[in-house]
């Protein structure tokens, strides 16, 4: 499917106009008054970026429901026999637990790049997506969608940096991921985890981590230390002078810096080695190539 021009980066502000005066909505004509709609017609999105909700939250919701009642409608896609919920899937399980027989809903039509879109949009607006479900959710506009990670970035209102760190949140072991999913460590916690490449020791590292909880500037101390004790073996006894492994260890600081990714000199004696670069997506590998290309 080809990528969609224009995009909805402004999310569902662009559906309503003034949440402070209830719900008006910017084109009537085109996206539909807002209806009630028997709640056991309703269904959430199998497809949800969302996984996990807050029990104590929706039953915090739930409560101002019952006093205020849904302020913003759901949005839905009709399926025939049911309304699929593009975004308010919270609202929706909130207004279940307060009794709710029926519950406003706009209808609208959309594409599914659209649908995935403004799902994933309605969570990001609100906060509810953990980093690796809004990884998972930005790999899949990529990859079923075939959107580059600035078209993303520019849909979802993101940087482009946002979108390439979040990426690189799903290369984690996954016993890694589940631990920022629990809140065990955060996203600047494993950042510098994913230098280390063997996901049996990442994850043992981040266990160490958590035990005896480590700040994030801990933790990169920690694995630099780690991966320099590992350069060390490697060069060890192979005549590399210790002058010129400082110089090394300047020159991969420096190179960081300019390519914006890690870089790793691997020295075989004093006069030759291996030089690597790491990537984390095609885009990333596109963005270093166009960089050296440019510095010819």
């Amino acid at each position: 499917m080809a990528a969609k021009k224009g995009g909805l980066g402004k999310g569902l502000d662009s559906l309503i106009v003034n949440k402070n005066e209830g719900v008006v909505l910017a084109n009537p004509e085109e996206h539909g008054a807002p209806v009630e709609v028997d709640i056991d017609k309703i269904e959430p999105n199998k497809l949800q970026p969302r996984k996990n909700f807050d029990d104590d939250k929706l039953q915090e919701l739930s409560e101002n429901i019952k006093i205020h009642g849904i302020v913003n409608p759901l949005i839905v896609q009709d399926r025939g026999s049911y309304y699929e919920i593009i975004g308010g899937e919270r609202r929706w399980r909130a207004a279940r637990l307060a009794g709710f027989k029926k519950v406003p809903v706009i209808i609208k039509k959309l594409s599914e790049q659209e649908f995935v879109e403004i799902s994933l949009i309605d969570n990001i607006q609100r906060e509810q997506l953990n980093p690796i479900e809004e990884a998972m959710a930005f790999a899949r506009l990529i990859d079923e969608f075939k959107l580059k990670q600035d078209e993303v970035a520019e849909r979802v209102s993101k940087s482009r940096t946002t979108i390439t760190n979040a990426l690189r949140l799903l290369k984690l072991d996954k016993r890694v991921q589940d631990m920022i999913i629990d809140d065990k460590l955060t996203t600047g916690h494993v950042r510098a985890m994913l230098a280390i490449t063997d996901p049996d020791k990442q994850y043992e590292f981040a266990e160490k981590a958590f035990d005896e909880k480590m700040s994030v500037r801990d933790v990169e101390r920690e694995v630099k230390k780690l991966l320099n004790d590992k350069n060390d073996k490697k060069t060890k006894g192979a005549g590399i002078d210790p002058q010129l492994q400082a110089v090394y260890h300047d020159t991969q600081e420096k190179l960081k810096g300019v390519l914006g990714t890690k870089v790793f000199i691997n020295a075989k004696d004093n006069k030759c080695g291996k030089l690597e670069i790491e990537y984390y997506s095609q885009d990333e590998l596109n963005r270093i190539v166009d960089l050296l290309e440019s510095i010819r």
